[in-house]
C-alpha cells in the first residue's frame, strides 16, 4: 500500500487562513459597495450568530422580505464558492510541496514497483497495454455555471501571488477584487436549460484547459519513469486519453438527437485541431534543422516535394524563407493539411488523400518522416525530447479530442429490432410476445446468417428510427473522421446476453457490423446496474461470449471485451457497502469468465467522485491488466480539473495507479484460505448494511 500522505507545512496552513481572509474581504468590500452598509452588516451580524450561536437567529433576521434574503442567501453562496477556491489553491500548494520532497504520483507509484523486484518484462508488458480514460459526462449536480467557474478559476489563479507589498501582489489583489464584483454581479441561475451543446462546450471548456496545461507534463514524467527501469513506449501509444458522453448518452435524454451527437462530434474535432495547430506551429518555430548543417535524408526532400503539388494554401514565402529547411517545410505542409481538415469538418466536404487528415495515423505518419530525418541527421535529443512530447500530446488528442461513447436503454433495441424481426416475419410469433431465451435463441440465429432484416430505410416508428438513426449517425462519423470519433455502445439495464445481441442486430442494420465481412467499427459494453444484474455478471458475459457470431466480433476489436459498473443504481438498490461488495465480486466473476474465454476484460467504473486513486488500488487481484475507464461527473469535474495543479495530479493518479495495480496486483495476492476468510466476513457486512439500509 502507498504510504500515508503527510499533512500540509504549516506555511501552506497559514497561506489557506491568510487566502480565506483576502476573499471574505474582498467579499465584504463588494457587498458594501454594491448594496450597502446595512445589507452588509446584516450578513455580518448572520455570520457571526452561525459561529457563536447556529440554534438561533438574530431577532431582525426572522422576518425578512425576500429581496433581502435573496441577498442575504447569495452572499453566502459566494462565501463558499471563494472558500471552495481557496481550499483548492490550498490542495494545489500541499500537492506541490509534496512532489518537491517525494515526486508525483508516478514517480512514487514506479519506486513501489521496482521494490517489489518484477522482471522488466512485465512492466513492460503493463506498460504497452496501458490506457487509461477518463470518460466526461454532463451531470446535473455541477449547479455553477461556466461564467461562475471562469471567474473562480481566475481568482485561484491570482491568489498566490495577492500577498505582500510589491506591485505585483496589489494588482494581483485588484484583479481579485474586480473579478469578486464580477462574481456578484453573475446571475447564479440559467436563463433557460442548458441545451447538450452547452454541456459539450462545458466539458470542452475543462479539456482545453487539460491539453494545453497537464498533458504534456503527465506523459513526459511517465515516459522518464518508464526509461528510469528501461521501459519504453512508442510515442504514437495512448496511455492516457480521453472520452465523452456528452452527445451520445440518450437513455432517458430525448433531445440527443442522432443530428445532435453529429454536431458535437464536429465540435470537438474543431477544438482538437486547434490544440493540434497549436503544437506544430511550436514545433515549426523549435525545428530550424538546416539541411546545409546537419543533412537532411533525401528522402525527406522528396516528399515535401510531393506534398507541395497536393497542397494548398502555404504562402510562398515560407517556401522562399524555409528553403534549406526541409523539417521545417514539412511541418509547414501538416500545418495546411491539418487546416484542410478544419475546412472539411466545416462544410462537410469529402475526404481528399494528401490534402486533408481523414485520421491520427495518417498525420502520425508525416510525423515519423521527421522523425526518421532528423534521427538520420544527428538529432536524436530532440527526437527523444520536443518531438515526442509533441507526439505524445497529439496521441491523447487525436483528430477528435475524446472518444464518443453511445448508450442507450436495453428495451430501446428491443423496440426497434422487434419491429424489424416481425416485419420480415409475419407469420411469426410477435416478437414482443416471446420470452427471453427464445429471444436470444433468434438473435443468436440472425447474427449468424447474412441476410438483412429490412430494406434501407427500416420500417420503424419514431421511436425505433431514433434509435437506428443514432447507430447510423455513428457509422458515418466512424466512416468520415476514423475510429477515434466514436468508442464504445453501451447498452444500459442489461439483463442477459439477449441484450447486446439485439444491440449488435440493429448495429448491423446500420451497417456498423458485418462480421461476414470483418467489420466491427465499435464494441458493444453490457451496463451492469443493479444488485441482480452484477450477481449475473459471470452468466451474461459467458452466455455473450459462447456465442460465436458474438465471439467474432469481439475478435475483431481486439479480442477486449468492456463492460460497465453501475455504482449510482446499485448503491440506490441495496446501500453503499452491499454496493460496492457486490461490485467487487462482480468484477472477479467477470474475471474469471474473460479468461475462461480467452478475452481481455476492460472494465468501465461508473463512478460520480471518491478518491481516484485508492478506487483502482482496490480492483480485485487480475482485472486490471493495463485498461480501465470510469466517468467524471458533476461538479466532480470542477474540483478535480479546474485548477491546473489539481488537473495534473488527478491525471497522473489515474494513470500511476493503474499501472502499478497492473504489475503488483500480480505478486500481491491472498491465498484461497485468506479470500475466503475475507469473503465470509463481507458477506456478513452485507448482509447486515443491506437490512438495515431496506428497512429505511
Amino acid at each position: 500500500m502507498p504510504e500515508a500522505e503527510p499533512a500540509a507545512s504549516p506555511d501552506i496552513a497559514l497561506a489557506l487562513a491568510a487566502d480565506l481572509q483576502l476573499l471574505a474581504d474582498a467579499l465584504s468590500d463588494t457587498i458594501q459597495r454594491q448594496e450597502g452598509a446595512e445589507v452588509a452588516a446584516m450578513i455580518e451580524r448572520l455570520r457571526t450568530a452561525a459561529s457563536t450561536r447556529p440554534s438561533s437567529a438574530p431577532a431582525d433576521l426572522v422576518d425578512l422580505d425576500l429581496p433581502t434574503a435573496n441577498r442575504l442567501a447569495r452572499a453566502f453562496v459566494r462565501y463558499f464558492h471563494l472558500a471552495n477556491v481557496a481550499e483548492q489553491v490550498h490542495r494545489a500548494r500541499h500537492l506541490a510541496e509534496r512532489r518537491a520532497e517525494q515526486g508525483g504520483p508516478l514517480a512514487r507509484a514506479m519506486r513501489r514497483i521496482q521494490e517489489a523486484g518484477l522482471p522488466p518484462d512485465i512492466i513492460q508488458q503493463a506498460a504497452t497495454r496501458l490506457s487509461a480514460q477518463p470518460v466526461f459526462t454532463a451531470h446535473p449536480t455541477e449547479a455553477a455555471r461556466r461564467s461562475t467557474l471562469v471567474k473562480l478559476q481566475r481568482i485561484g489563479d491570482r491568489l498566490g501571488a495577492a500577498h505582500g507589498d510589491s506591485e505585483s501582489a496589489a494588482l494581483a489583489r485588484l484583479r481579485i477584487w474586480e473579478l469578486v464584483d464580477l462574481l456578484w454581479q453573475t446571475d447564479d441561475l440559467r436563463l433557460s436549460r442548458p441545451e447538450v451543446l452547452d454541456e459539450a462546450r462545458n466539458a470542452l471548456y475543462f479539456l482545453d484547459d487539460i491539453v494545453r496545461g497537464p498533458l504534456g507534463d503527465v506523459l513526459d514524467s511517465l515516459t522518464q519513469q518508464l526509461a528510469a527501469v528501461d521501459v519504453r513506449l512508442p510515442a504514437t501509444a495512448r496511455p492516457l486519453a480521453f472520452g465523452t458522453w456528452i452527445g451520445g448518452d440518450r437513455d432517458g435524454n430525448p433531445f440527443v438527437t442522432p443530428k445532435v451527437t453529429e454536431d458535437v462530434l464536429s465540435m470537438q474535432r474543431e477544438h482538437a485541431i486547434r490544440r493540434i495547430l497549436e503544437i506544430i506551429d511550436a514545433l515549426i518555430e523549435d525545428l530550424s534543422v538546416s539541411e546545409r548543417l546537419a543533412g537532411v535524408p533525401a528522402a525527406l526532400r522528396d516528399q515535401v516535394a510531393a506534398d507541395l503539388h497536393l497542397v494548398d494554401g502555404i504562402e510562398p514565402r515560407y517556401l522562399r524563407l524555409n528553403a534549406e529547411e526541409p523539417v521545417r517545410l514539412k511541418l509547414t505542409v501538416i500545418r495546411a493539411r491539418l487546416l484542410a481538415t478544419r475546412r472539411r469538418n466545416n462544410e462537410g466536404l469529402p475526404h481528399t488523400p494528401g490534402v486533408d487528415y481523414r485520421t491520427t495515423d495518417a498525420l502520425f505518419a508525416d510525423l515519423a518522416a521527421i522523425r526518421d530525418a532528423l534521427l538520420d541527421g544527428r538529432g536524436a535529443l530532440v527526437v527523444r525530447g520536443t518531438l515526442d512530447s509533441a507526439i505524445r500530446q497529439i496521441a491523447a488528442i487525436t483528430l477528435q479530442m475524446a472518444a464518443m461513447d453511445l448508450r442507450e436503454h436495453a428495451d430501446k433495441h428491443h423496440h426497434a429490432v422487434g419491429q424489424l424481426f416481425d416485419w420480415a416475419d409475419p407469420a411469426a410469433t410477435p416478437y414482443s410476445e416471446i420470452d427471453r431465451s427464445t429471444r436470444l435463441r433468434r438473435l443468436r440465429d440472425e447474427l449468424a446468417g447474412r441476410r438483412p432484416l429490412a430494406p434501407d430505410p427500416p420500417p420503424l416508428d419514431d421511436d425505433g428510427a431514433v434509435t437506428f438513426g443514432a447507430m447510423a449517425a455513428a457509422r458515418r462519423a466512424i466512416e468520415t473522421h476514423g475510429p477515434e470519433a466514436c468508442g464504445s455502445y453501451i447498452i444500459s439495464m442489461t439483463r442477459g446476453a439477449d441484450d447486446v445481441l439485439a444491440a449488435v442486430v440493429l448495429a448491423r442494420e446500420a451497417g456498423l457490423v458485418e462480421l461476414a465481412e470483418g467489420r466491427a467499427m465499435i464494441g458493444f459494453v453490457p451496463l451492469l446496474e443493479t444488485v441482480a444484474e452484477l450477481r449475473a455478471a459471470g452468466e451474461i458475459l459467458a452466455d455473450l461470449l459462447a456465442d460465436p457470431s458474438y465471439r467474432r466480433l469481439v475478435q475483431l476489436r481486439g479480442d477486449v471485451q468492456e463492460v460497465m459498473l453501475g455504482y449510482s443504481d446499485s448503491n440506490k438498490d441495496a446501500g453503499i457497502t452491499t454496493s460496492q461488495w457486490e461490485i467487487h465480486l462482480a468484477q472477479r466473476r467477470l474475471r474469471d469468465t474473460a479468461a475462461a474465454h480467452g478475452v481481455r476484460l476492460r472494465l468501465f467504473h461508473g463512478r460520480g467522485g471518491g478518491p481516484t486513486y485508492e478506487a483502482i488500488m482496490s480492483q480485485p487481484p487480475g482485472v486490471l491488466d493495463g485498461e480501465i475507464k470510469l466517468t467524471e461527473q458533476g461538479e466532480v469535474i470542477s474540483d478535480k480539473y479546474l485548477l491546473p495543479g489539481l488537473a495534473r495530479e488527478n491525471l497522473e493518479l489515474i494513470v500511476a495507479a493503474t499501472l502499478e495495480a497492473s504489475t503488483l496486483h500480480r505478486t500481491r495476492q491472498a491465498t484461497p484460505e485468506q479470500l475466503a476468510a475475507w469473503d465470509r466476513v463481507m458477506d456478513v457486512v452485507s448482509d447486515a448494511a443491506f437490512a438495515r439500509y431496506r428497512s429505511l
